[in-house]
């Protein structure tokens, strides 16, 4: 039998399941909006973060080898300095992007890889697969709230799109 894995999927024995952090939303929007959301600069600072979190842009560039620098400043006034490098856009269906601090060889940045999968009833279902460098930095994500964020993310993201889809 073929392999019926996704030519862009990583080869089995690099899969690290222990260093991973995996969400998924089904939102209720097609897929094109969905993936403009998270490609279209005049949009992914908008919705892009946890809740009560702001995000000031120093530099946005949506395309392969292109970066996006931003600090997030939490409800608490903390701020945090992040740079996406995307690696790999591939419209409607994923992105991959490393993410980190705003340096150069950051040893924590980590790969996100986006899937967009459209469902028949008009609606997407958004996979973020996060692929941390080690296990312990992957369990320090999840102790800072990288699960909970997450999910608060993903849906300022659906109400972003379901906006835009009706307005």
């Amino acid at each position: 039998m073929a392999d019926a894995r996704n030519e862009s999927s990583p080869p089995l024995e690099t899969w690290a399941l222990d260093r991973e952090i995996v969400l998924s939303r089904v939102v209720a929007a097609p897929r094109e909006l969905v993936f403009k959301a998270w490609t279209d600069p005049q949009h992914l600072p908008l919705w892009f973060g946890p809740a009560g979190f702001k995000v000031e842009t120093q530099e946005i560039d949506i395309r392969v080898g292109g970066r996006w620098r931003f600090v997030f400043t939490g409800p608490d006034g903390t701020r945090w300095d992040n740079r996406m490098v995307f690696l790999k856009i591939e419209p409607p269906r994923l992105l991959e992007i490393d993410h980190g601090s705003d340096r150069d060889d950051d040893p924590n940045r980590f790969r996100t890889i986006v899937t967009f999968d459209k469902q028949t009833n008009g609606k997407t279902v958004v996979t973020l697969r996060q692929l941390h460098p080690t296990k312990a930095q992957r369990d320090g994500g999840i102790a800072f709230g990288a699960v909970e964020y997450g999910y608060q993310t993903l849906e300022k993201l659906a109400l972003h799109v379901e906006v835009k889809e009706g307005g």
